[in-house]
Protein backbone atom coordinates (compact mmCIF):
# COMPACT_ATOMS: atom_id res chain seq x y z
CA UNK A 1 0.00 0.00 0.00
CA UNK A 2 2.68 2.69 0.54
CA UNK A 3 6.07 2.68 -2.00
CA UNK A 4 9.04 4.12 -1.77
CA UNK A 5 9.38 7.69 -3.37
CA UNK A 6 11.74 8.79 -5.57
CA UNK A 7 13.06 12.11 -7.06
CA UNK A 8 11.33 13.50 -10.06
CA UNK A 9 13.61 15.36 -12.38
CA UNK A 10 13.85 16.30 -16.06
CA UNK A 11 11.00 13.54 -16.76
CA UNK A 12 12.40 10.80 -14.93
CA UNK A 13 11.63 9.06 -11.34
CA UNK A 14 14.86 8.03 -10.03
CA UNK A 15 16.83 7.24 -6.73
CA UNK A 16 19.26 10.43 -5.85
CA UNK A 17 22.31 10.01 -7.48
CA UNK A 18 24.53 9.21 -3.82
CA UNK A 19 21.91 6.68 -3.00
CA UNK A 20 20.58 7.83 0.13
CA UNK A 21 17.57 7.42 1.51
CA UNK A 22 15.29 8.67 4.44
CA UNK A 23 13.03 6.22 6.84
CA UNK A 24 9.14 6.79 6.00
CA UNK A 25 7.17 6.16 9.37
CA UNK A 26 3.83 5.78 10.33
CA UNK A 27 2.76 8.02 13.47
CA UNK A 28 0.16 5.65 14.59
CA UNK A 29 2.25 3.15 14.88
CA UNK A 30 5.79 4.45 14.96
CA UNK A 31 7.07 1.58 12.56
CA UNK A 32 9.10 2.49 8.89
CA UNK A 33 6.88 1.80 6.30
CA UNK A 34 9.07 2.79 3.06
CA UNK A 35 12.25 4.93 2.16
CA UNK A 36 12.75 8.23 0.76
CA UNK A 37 15.05 9.50 -1.40
CA UNK A 38 17.62 11.97 -0.62
CA UNK A 39 18.64 14.74 -3.01
CA UNK A 40 22.26 15.71 -3.21
CA UNK A 41 23.99 19.07 -4.84
CA UNK A 42 24.28 17.03 -7.29
CA UNK A 43 20.33 16.18 -7.86
CA UNK A 44 19.67 19.50 -7.34
CA UNK A 45 21.88 21.12 -9.88
CA UNK A 46 20.30 18.40 -12.49
CA UNK A 47 16.76 19.79 -11.25
CA UNK A 48 18.20 23.25 -11.69
CA UNK A 49 18.94 22.70 -15.56
CA UNK A 50 15.91 20.50 -16.03
CA UNK A 51 13.94 23.56 -15.26
CA UNK A 52 15.76 26.24 -16.65
CA UNK A 53 14.88 23.72 -19.80
CA UNK A 54 11.58 22.97 -18.67
CA UNK A 55 10.78 26.56 -18.73
CA UNK A 56 12.00 27.62 -22.53
CA UNK A 57 9.50 25.17 -23.41
CA UNK A 58 6.27 25.56 -21.15
CA UNK A 59 6.28 29.49 -21.24
CA UNK A 60 6.21 29.29 -25.01
CA UNK A 61 2.70 26.85 -24.68
CA UNK A 62 -0.55 28.79 -25.07
CA UNK A 63 -2.67 29.58 -22.24
CA UNK A 64 -5.02 27.57 -23.86
CA UNK A 65 -2.98 24.46 -24.45
CA UNK A 66 -1.79 24.61 -20.58
CA UNK A 67 -5.01 25.02 -19.20
CA UNK A 68 -6.38 21.60 -21.24
CA UNK A 69 -3.30 19.81 -19.73
CA UNK A 70 -4.20 20.90 -16.02
CA UNK A 71 -8.17 19.96 -16.83
CA UNK A 72 -6.21 16.47 -17.99
CA UNK A 73 -3.95 16.30 -14.54
CA UNK A 74 -7.04 17.05 -12.34
CA UNK A 75 -9.09 14.24 -14.17
CA UNK A 76 -6.33 11.87 -13.05
CA UNK A 77 -5.40 12.71 -9.99
CA UNK A 78 -9.20 12.45 -9.03
CA UNK A 79 -9.13 8.78 -10.24
CA UNK A 80 -6.44 7.68 -8.17
CA UNK A 81 -8.29 9.43 -5.17
CA UNK A 82 -8.16 6.41 -2.79
CA UNK A 83 -4.92 4.79 -3.40
CA UNK A 84 -3.34 8.56 -2.73
CA UNK A 85 -5.34 8.87 0.61
CA UNK A 86 -4.29 5.72 1.66
CA UNK A 87 -0.84 7.06 1.24
CA UNK A 88 -1.13 10.32 2.94
CA UNK A 89 -3.02 8.42 6.05
CA UNK A 90 -0.56 5.88 6.57
CA UNK A 91 2.77 8.98 6.52
CA UNK A 92 0.74 12.07 7.69
CA UNK A 93 -2.02 10.61 10.34
CA UNK A 94 -4.70 11.84 9.89
CA UNK A 95 -8.41 10.40 9.29
CA UNK A 96 -8.73 8.82 5.35
CA UNK A 97 -11.78 10.76 5.23
CA UNK A 98 -9.80 13.91 5.30
CA UNK A 99 -7.13 12.56 3.02
CA UNK A 100 -9.49 11.53 0.74
CA UNK A 101 -11.15 15.37 1.13
CA UNK A 102 -7.56 16.73 0.37
CA UNK A 103 -6.63 14.99 -2.67
CA UNK A 104 -10.40 16.04 -4.26
CA UNK A 105 -10.49 19.66 -2.99
CA UNK A 106 -6.87 19.92 -4.87
CA UNK A 107 -7.95 18.47 -8.26
CA UNK A 108 -10.58 21.11 -7.77
CA UNK A 109 -7.86 23.67 -6.89
CA UNK A 110 -6.18 22.25 -10.24
CA UNK A 111 -9.25 23.18 -11.91
CA UNK A 112 -9.62 26.11 -10.59
CA UNK A 113 -5.98 27.73 -11.80
CA UNK A 114 -6.87 26.09 -15.18
CA UNK A 115 -9.17 28.39 -16.01
CA UNK A 116 -7.26 31.45 -14.10
CA UNK A 117 -4.36 30.00 -16.52
CA UNK A 118 -6.44 31.48 -19.43
CA UNK A 119 -7.04 34.54 -17.91
CA UNK A 120 -4.21 36.11 -16.87
CA UNK A 121 -5.36 39.29 -18.67
CA UNK A 122 -3.19 42.35 -19.81
CA UNK A 123 -4.51 45.53 -20.82
CA UNK A 124 -4.41 48.85 -23.45
CA UNK A 125 -3.51 52.07 -21.95
CA UNK A 126 -5.00 55.26 -23.99
CA UNK A 127 -2.17 56.91 -25.17
CA UNK A 128 -1.72 60.92 -25.40
CA UNK A 129 -0.65 61.22 -28.79
CA UNK A 130 -2.40 59.48 -31.59
CA UNK A 131 -0.89 56.63 -33.39
CA UNK A 132 0.87 55.15 -30.05
CA UNK A 133 -0.36 51.83 -28.81
CA UNK A 134 0.55 52.03 -24.61
CA UNK A 135 0.37 47.73 -23.34
CA UNK A 136 0.60 46.02 -20.53
CA UNK A 137 1.65 42.35 -21.09
CA UNK A 138 1.67 39.82 -18.11
CA UNK A 139 4.67 37.50 -18.62
CA UNK A 140 6.14 34.02 -16.35
CA UNK A 141 8.81 34.54 -14.03
CA UNK A 142 10.50 32.03 -14.25
CA UNK A 143 11.62 29.10 -12.66
CA UNK A 144 10.01 28.70 -9.52
CA UNK A 145 11.39 27.17 -5.98
CA UNK A 146 8.61 25.65 -3.77
CA UNK A 147 9.12 24.39 0.25
CA UNK A 148 6.34 22.60 1.60
CA UNK A 149 5.18 21.09 5.30
CA UNK A 150 4.00 17.83 6.18
CA UNK A 151 0.71 19.06 7.38
CA UNK A 152 -1.15 19.16 4.22
CA UNK A 153 1.11 17.15 2.16
CA UNK A 154 -0.95 17.86 -0.79
CA UNK A 155 -2.82 20.89 -0.45
CA UNK A 156 0.00 22.70 0.28
CA UNK A 157 2.16 21.55 -3.20
CA UNK A 158 -1.25 21.65 -5.32
CA UNK A 159 -1.81 25.68 -4.88
CA UNK A 160 1.70 26.43 -5.53
CA UNK A 161 2.50 23.67 -8.31
CA UNK A 162 -0.97 25.05 -9.99
CA UNK A 163 -0.40 28.81 -9.96
CA UNK A 164 2.95 27.97 -11.42
CA UNK A 165 2.25 26.07 -14.51
CA UNK A 166 -0.46 27.89 -15.20
CA UNK A 167 1.24 31.09 -15.48
CA UNK A 168 4.00 29.03 -17.80
CA UNK A 169 6.39 28.74 -15.48
CA UNK A 170 7.99 25.54 -14.27
CA UNK A 171 8.82 24.59 -10.65
CA UNK A 172 10.95 22.55 -8.32
CA UNK A 173 9.36 21.07 -5.48
CA UNK A 174 10.91 20.37 -2.24
CA UNK A 175 8.08 18.06 -0.53
CA UNK A 176 8.45 17.15 2.93
CA UNK A 177 10.49 14.37 3.88
CA UNK A 178 7.82 13.05 6.49
CA UNK A 179 5.01 12.36 4.21
CA UNK A 180 6.60 12.17 0.65
CA UNK A 181 4.35 9.59 -1.51
CA UNK A 182 1.00 11.83 -1.69
CA UNK A 183 2.94 15.07 -2.93
CA UNK A 184 4.69 11.97 -5.76
CA UNK A 185 1.47 11.14 -6.84
CA UNK A 186 -0.04 15.00 -7.26
CA UNK A 187 3.50 15.31 -9.59
CA UNK A 188 2.61 11.73 -10.90
CA UNK A 189 -0.55 12.78 -11.96
CA UNK A 190 0.65 15.45 -14.26
CA UNK A 191 3.58 14.07 -15.77
CA UNK A 192 0.93 11.14 -16.92
CA UNK A 193 -1.12 13.57 -18.09
CA UNK A 194 1.59 15.10 -20.86
CA UNK A 195 3.55 17.72 -18.88
CA UNK A 196 6.98 18.47 -21.00
CA UNK A 197 10.16 17.23 -19.35
CA UNK A 198 11.80 19.79 -16.76
CA UNK A 199 8.24 21.55 -15.97
CA UNK A 200 7.60 19.89 -12.68
CA UNK A 201 10.60 18.32 -10.54
CA UNK A 202 10.41 16.94 -7.28
CA UNK A 203 13.33 16.86 -4.72
CA UNK A 204 13.85 15.61 -0.78
CA UNK A 205 16.29 16.05 1.89
CA UNK A 206 17.71 18.16 4.23
CA UNK A 207 15.50 21.20 4.11
CA UNK A 208 17.91 23.64 5.31
CA UNK A 209 20.57 22.25 2.80
CA UNK A 210 18.07 22.55 -0.05
CA UNK A 211 16.54 25.98 0.52
CA UNK A 212 20.10 27.47 0.75
CA UNK A 213 20.92 25.86 -2.02
CA UNK A 214 18.12 26.30 -4.59
CA UNK A 215 16.88 30.34 -3.43
CA UNK A 216 20.37 32.22 -4.25
CA UNK A 217 21.01 30.11 -7.43
CA UNK A 218 20.15 32.59 -10.41
CA UNK A 219 18.26 29.67 -11.97
CA UNK A 220 16.02 30.08 -9.88
CA UNK A 221 12.87 33.44 -9.82
CA UNK A 222 10.56 32.79 -7.28
CA UNK A 223 10.46 31.60 -4.03
CA UNK A 224 7.39 30.30 -2.41
CA UNK A 225 7.30 28.87 0.96
CA UNK A 226 4.66 27.85 3.42
CA UNK A 227 5.76 26.75 7.36
CA UNK A 228 6.71 28.15 10.38
CA UNK A 229 7.45 32.04 10.94
CA UNK A 230 10.96 32.26 11.75
CA UNK A 231 11.91 29.97 8.94
CA UNK A 232 9.93 31.98 6.68
CA UNK A 233 11.73 35.04 7.69
CA UNK A 234 15.32 33.55 6.96
CA UNK A 235 13.91 32.48 3.83
CA UNK A 236 12.32 35.68 2.63
CA UNK A 237 16.14 37.19 3.77
CA UNK A 238 17.87 35.54 1.65
CA UNK A 239 15.60 36.04 -1.55
CA UNK A 240 15.97 39.35 -0.54
CA UNK A 241 19.80 39.71 -1.16
CA UNK A 242 19.44 38.18 -4.31
CA UNK A 243 15.92 39.99 -5.41
CA UNK A 244 13.90 37.18 -5.83
CA UNK A 245 9.82 37.06 -6.00
CA UNK A 246 8.53 35.43 -2.47
CA UNK A 247 5.51 33.85 -1.45
CA UNK A 248 5.32 33.42 2.21
CA UNK A 249 2.29 31.57 4.01
CA UNK A 250 3.41 31.38 7.44
CA UNK A 251 2.39 30.32 11.01
CA UNK A 252 -1.03 31.81 12.94
CA UNK A 253 -2.43 32.28 16.39
CA UNK A 254 -6.36 32.51 15.30
CA UNK A 255 -8.69 34.29 17.47
CA UNK A 256 -11.99 32.61 17.72
CA UNK A 257 -14.52 35.40 18.91
CA UNK A 258 -17.92 34.09 20.19
CA UNK A 259 -20.22 37.31 21.53
CA UNK A 260 -23.17 36.76 23.25
CA UNK A 261 -25.91 37.15 20.86
CA UNK A 262 -23.95 34.06 18.90
CA UNK A 263 -25.93 30.50 18.34
CA UNK A 264 -23.84 29.12 21.12
CA UNK A 265 -24.69 25.26 20.02
CA UNK A 266 -23.54 26.29 15.99
CA UNK A 267 -20.34 27.75 17.85
CA UNK A 268 -18.74 25.22 19.67
CA UNK A 269 -19.62 22.67 16.61
CA UNK A 270 -17.97 23.97 14.21
CA UNK A 271 -15.17 25.34 15.92
CA UNK A 272 -14.70 22.09 17.79
CA UNK A 273 -14.84 20.48 14.19
CA UNK A 274 -11.84 23.12 12.55
CA UNK A 275 -9.96 22.92 16.15
CA UNK A 276 -9.20 19.06 16.12
CA UNK A 277 -9.35 18.40 12.06
CA UNK A 278 -6.02 17.15 11.30
CA UNK A 279 -5.39 17.08 15.12
CA UNK A 280 -4.99 20.66 15.49
CA UNK A 281 -1.84 21.14 12.99
CA UNK A 282 -3.56 23.69 10.54
CA UNK A 283 -1.63 27.05 9.91
CA UNK A 284 -5.41 28.38 9.81
CA UNK A 285 -6.71 26.45 12.95
CA UNK A 286 -8.44 28.71 15.95
CA UNK A 287 -6.49 28.50 18.74
CA UNK A 288 -7.08 31.51 21.13
CA UNK A 289 -11.26 30.84 21.85
CA UNK A 290 -12.47 34.15 23.23
CA UNK A 291 -15.90 34.12 24.69
CA UNK A 292 -18.58 36.68 26.03
CA UNK A 293 -19.05 36.84 29.76
CA UNK A 294 -22.62 36.13 29.42
CA UNK A 295 -22.07 33.29 26.87
CA UNK A 296 -18.51 31.91 28.29
CA UNK A 297 -19.76 29.19 31.22
CA UNK A 298 -22.08 27.69 28.18
CA UNK A 299 -19.35 27.99 25.82
CA UNK A 300 -17.04 26.03 27.83
CA UNK A 301 -19.55 23.19 28.64
CA UNK A 302 -20.77 22.94 25.19
CA UNK A 303 -17.06 22.90 23.14
CA UNK A 304 -15.81 20.73 25.94
CA UNK A 305 -18.77 18.19 25.22
CA UNK A 306 -17.36 17.89 21.33
CA UNK A 307 -13.75 17.19 22.44
CA UNK A 308 -14.66 14.52 24.61
CA UNK A 309 -16.56 13.16 21.91
CA UNK A 310 -13.97 13.06 19.66
CA UNK A 311 -12.58 9.06 18.96
CA UNK A 312 -9.11 8.85 18.42
CA UNK A 313 -7.37 6.75 16.97
CA UNK A 314 -5.02 5.29 13.91
CA UNK A 315 -6.13 7.07 10.55
CA UNK A 316 -7.35 3.52 8.53
CA UNK A 317 -9.58 3.02 10.99
CA UNK A 318 -13.14 3.70 9.83
CA UNK A 319 -14.54 5.17 13.11
CA UNK A 320 -11.17 7.62 13.79
CA UNK A 321 -12.48 10.94 14.17
CA UNK A 322 -8.76 12.55 15.14
CA UNK A 323 -5.49 10.76 14.32
CA UNK A 324 -2.48 10.95 16.01
CA UNK A 325 0.35 13.90 15.71
CA UNK A 326 2.48 13.89 12.42
CA UNK A 327 5.80 13.05 13.94
CA UNK A 328 7.45 12.45 17.29
CA UNK A 329 8.66 16.26 17.55
CA UNK A 330 5.20 17.47 18.01
CA UNK A 331 4.38 15.55 21.20
CA UNK A 332 6.94 16.89 23.64
CA UNK A 333 6.05 20.19 22.00
CA UNK A 334 2.24 20.45 23.01
CA UNK A 335 3.16 18.30 26.50
CA UNK A 336 5.82 21.41 26.97
CA UNK A 337 2.53 24.15 26.29
CA UNK A 338 0.45 22.11 28.34
CA UNK A 339 2.74 21.94 31.05
CA UNK A 340 3.97 25.52 30.93
CA UNK A 341 0.06 26.57 31.29
CA UNK A 342 -0.90 24.21 34.16
CA UNK A 343 2.23 25.49 36.03
CA UNK A 344 0.40 28.96 35.64
CA UNK A 345 -2.42 28.07 37.18
CA UNK A 346 -4.54 26.76 33.89
CA UNK A 347 -7.27 24.63 34.52
CA UNK A 348 -7.59 21.62 31.96
CA UNK A 349 -11.46 20.65 31.31
CA UNK A 350 -10.32 17.46 29.47
CA UNK A 351 -7.44 15.98 27.50
CA UNK A 352 -3.70 16.94 28.66
CA UNK A 353 -2.23 13.94 28.39
CA UNK A 354 -0.36 11.82 25.75
CA UNK A 355 -2.65 8.51 24.60
CA UNK A 356 -0.26 5.65 25.48
CA UNK A 357 3.06 4.85 24.56
CA UNK A 358 3.16 3.75 20.68
CA UNK A 359 2.10 6.47 18.03
CA UNK A 360 2.01 10.14 18.72
CA UNK A 361 -1.42 10.29 20.01
CA UNK A 362 -2.39 13.15 21.97
CA UNK A 363 -5.82 14.08 23.60
CA UNK A 364 -8.03 16.58 22.46
CA UNK A 365 -7.40 19.39 25.26
CA UNK A 366 -9.66 22.19 26.41
CA UNK A 367 -7.98 24.68 28.89
CA UNK A 368 -9.29 27.78 30.80
CA UNK A 369 -7.71 30.24 32.86
CA UNK A 370 -4.76 30.37 30.45
CA UNK A 371 -2.98 33.76 30.99
CA UNK A 372 -1.57 36.04 28.60
CA UNK A 373 1.99 34.64 29.87
CA UNK A 374 1.69 31.29 28.82
CA UNK A 375 3.99 29.81 26.11
CA UNK A 376 0.28 28.37 24.22
CA UNK A 377 -1.00 32.22 24.44
CA UNK A 378 2.15 33.35 22.19
CA UNK A 379 3.32 30.69 20.19
CA UNK A 380 1.22 28.66 17.73
CA UNK A 381 0.35 25.80 19.44
CA UNK A 382 -0.35 23.39 15.74
CA UNK A 383 -1.36 20.58 18.29
CA UNK A 384 -5.26 19.63 19.46
CA UNK A 385 -5.27 22.47 22.34
CA UNK A 386 -7.70 24.92 22.46
CA UNK A 387 -7.61 27.75 25.11
CA UNK A 388 -10.80 29.81 26.13
CA UNK A 389 -11.18 32.81 27.70
CA UNK A 390 -14.06 35.43 28.61
CA UNK A 391 -14.25 38.95 27.67
CA UNK A 392 -16.27 41.58 28.22
CA UNK A 393 -16.68 44.04 25.39
CA UNK A 394 -15.75 45.30 21.96
CA UNK A 395 -12.78 47.02 22.38
CA UNK A 396 -11.49 44.31 24.88
CA UNK A 397 -11.45 41.63 22.19
CA UNK A 398 -9.71 43.55 19.79
CA UNK A 399 -7.60 44.30 21.54
CA UNK A 400 -6.46 40.97 22.62
CA UNK A 401 -7.34 39.45 18.96
CA UNK A 402 -4.61 42.09 17.83
CA UNK A 403 -2.59 41.23 20.86
CA UNK A 404 -0.13 38.95 19.19
CA UNK A 405 2.28 39.62 15.35
CA UNK A 406 0.28 36.76 13.73
CA UNK A 407 -2.22 37.93 11.29
CA UNK A 408 -3.33 34.76 9.43
CA UNK A 409 -7.04 33.90 10.29
CA UNK A 410 -9.67 34.59 12.34
CA UNK A 411 -13.50 33.32 13.62
CA UNK A 412 -16.51 35.45 14.61
CA UNK A 413 -19.87 34.00 15.98
CA UNK A 414 -22.95 36.61 16.16
CA UNK A 415 -26.14 37.17 14.99
CA UNK A 416 -25.72 40.96 14.84
CA UNK A 417 -24.48 42.27 11.71
CA UNK A 418 -23.37 45.61 13.10
CA UNK A 419 -21.01 43.54 15.23
CA UNK A 420 -19.77 41.25 12.14
CA UNK A 421 -19.07 44.55 10.17
CA UNK A 422 -16.94 46.27 13.22
CA UNK A 423 -15.18 42.77 13.95
CA UNK A 424 -14.30 41.92 10.43
CA UNK A 425 -13.02 45.90 10.26
CA UNK A 426 -10.83 45.87 13.24
CA UNK A 427 -9.33 42.95 13.42
CA UNK A 428 -5.79 42.34 12.25
CA UNK A 429 -5.64 38.75 9.84
CA UNK A 430 -5.83 37.92 6.24
CA UNK A 431 -8.95 36.43 6.47
CA UNK A 432 -11.89 35.95 8.80
CA UNK A 433 -14.81 34.13 8.43
CA UNK A 434 -17.99 34.65 10.38
CA UNK A 435 -20.94 32.03 11.40
CA UNK A 436 -19.72 29.40 9.08
CA UNK A 437 -16.04 28.23 8.00
CA UNK A 438 -15.64 29.47 4.71
CA UNK A 439 -11.57 29.57 4.42
CA UNK A 440 -9.43 27.70 1.98
CA UNK A 441 -11.62 27.37 -1.50
CA UNK A 442 -9.94 27.79 -4.76
CA UNK A 443 -11.88 30.84 -5.47
CA UNK A 444 -10.96 32.91 -2.87
CA UNK A 445 -7.75 34.53 -1.30
CA UNK A 446 -5.53 32.67 1.20
CA UNK A 447 -2.72 34.25 2.81
CA UNK A 448 -2.10 36.21 6.02
CA UNK A 449 -0.32 40.25 7.41
CA UNK A 450 2.01 40.99 9.74
CA UNK A 451 4.27 37.90 10.88
CA UNK A 452 1.77 35.16 8.85
CA UNK A 453 3.66 36.15 5.65
CA UNK A 454 2.63 37.96 2.85
CA UNK A 455 0.99 37.15 -0.94
CA UNK A 456 -2.34 35.06 -1.78
CA UNK A 457 -2.26 30.90 -2.83
CA UNK A 458 -5.70 31.45 -3.38
CA UNK A 459 -8.25 33.40 -5.87
CA UNK A 460 -7.13 35.05 -8.84
CA UNK A 461 -4.69 37.23 -6.58
CA UNK A 462 -2.79 34.31 -6.22
CA UNK A 463 -1.31 34.10 -9.47
CA UNK A 464 -0.32 37.41 -9.98
CA UNK A 465 3.09 36.67 -7.82
CA UNK A 466 3.79 34.37 -11.20
CA UNK A 467 3.49 36.76 -13.35
CA UNK A 468 5.90 39.78 -14.35
CA UNK A 469 3.98 43.22 -15.44
CA UNK A 470 5.61 44.29 -18.62
CA UNK A 471 4.74 47.97 -20.36
CA UNK A 472 5.07 48.39 -23.80
CA UNK A 473 4.93 51.27 -25.58
CA UNK A 474 4.39 51.33 -29.55
CA UNK A 475 4.42 53.92 -32.02
CA UNK A 476 3.78 53.64 -35.37
CA UNK A 477 6.08 55.16 -38.45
Amino acid sequence: MYPDTQLFIDGTWRAARGGRSLPVLNPATEEVIGQVAHATTDDLDEALEAAARGFAVWKKVSAFDRSKLMRKAADIFRSRADATAQMMTLEQGKPLAEAKMEVMAAADIIDWFAEEARRAYGRVIPARAEGVYQLVVKEPVGPVAAFTPWNFPINQVVRKLSAALATGCSIIVKAPEETPASPAELIRAFADAGLPKGVANLVYGVPAEISEYLIPHPVIRKVTFTGSTPIGKMLSALAGQHMKRVTMELGGHAPAIVFDDADLELAAKTLAGAKFRNAGQVCVSPTRFLVQQKSYPEFVERFTAHAKALKVGAGMDADTQMGPLAHERRVPWVEGLVADARQRGAEVHTGGERIGNKGYFYQPTVLTGVGRDARMMNEEPFGPVAMIAPFGDLEEVVEEANRLPFGLASYAFTRSAKTANAIAARVESGMMTINHLGLALPEVPFGGMKDSGYGSEGGSEAIEAYLNTKFVSQAGL
